[in-house]
């Protein structure tokens, strides 16, 4: 897909990686930067963007009260993640607060990367319009059940919130649909290695394309 966005951003080649919940996709995005590939991950700003004293998580508590904090002044993430799910006003709320912010963010971490190309790793990759940033998308694909089991044990949710959040990302179908390249993670981590090598080759050449085109 055509980095046709209007902001400010790289020249270089960037690579959106998404997948729904549990599919795998930081596994996948650690082994690109195993690969020396800089990764640029919205969740991880996400997590700064509410991180202890931040401006942002004083408006979250000053939004929903003290039960939302921690003893040592943090962010119950747990509890947050349970109340956006099941509010979608309070999930509007929380995405119009940090949204702009990682935004900002994201670009200013592209346009600092130095790798031959570079990763934009977000599970809203499509639906928050993240995508128009991309030239190429990579999307880490498993069968629905296996998402919800390796979800339950990473995270220990209940099955219940694990199938509403998979229920209010884009459904498998269409985000399969719109990718350039599919990364199967029904496999082990061998299986997951073999697939990100064979992809970080094509990239790389695909790179020195673009390059060659500027």
């Amino acid at each position: 897909m055509p980095n046709n966005s209007l902001d400010n951003i790289t020249t270089k080649l960037i690579i959106g990686l998404t997948g729904g919940i549990g599919s795998g996709k930081t596994a996948a995005s650690n082994l690109f930067t195993n690969l020396g590939i800089d990764v640029v991950d919205t969740d991880v700003l996400a997590r700064k963007a509410l991180q202890l004293n931040s401006p942002l998580l004083t408006k979250v508590f000053d939004h929903w009260g003290e039960e939302l904090k921690l003893i040592d002044g943090s962010l119950d993430r747990a509890a947050l993640r349970s109340i956006i799910f099941n509010d979608s006003t309070a999930k509007a709320w929380l995405e119009n607060l940090i949204h702009p912010w990682v935004k900002k963010m994201t670009i200013n971490a592209l346009n600092e990367a130095t790798s031959a190309y570079v990763i934009l790793s977000s599970p809203l990759l499509i639906e928050s319009g993240q995508l128009k940033l991309t030239d190429r998308l990579a999307v880490v694909d498993l069968p629905e059940e296996m998402q919800v089991n390796r979800t339950i044990n990473r995270d220990k949710n209940s099955p219940d919130l694990v199938k509403k959040i998979i229920g209010q990302q884009i459904e498998r179908s269409a985000r399969l649909s719109l990718a350039d390249d599919i990364i199967d993670n029904s496999g082990d981590l061998n299986h997951l290695q073999k697939q990100v090598n064979s992809l970080h080759n094509k990239y790389l050449k695909l790179a020195q394309t673009k390059t060659n085109q500027e």
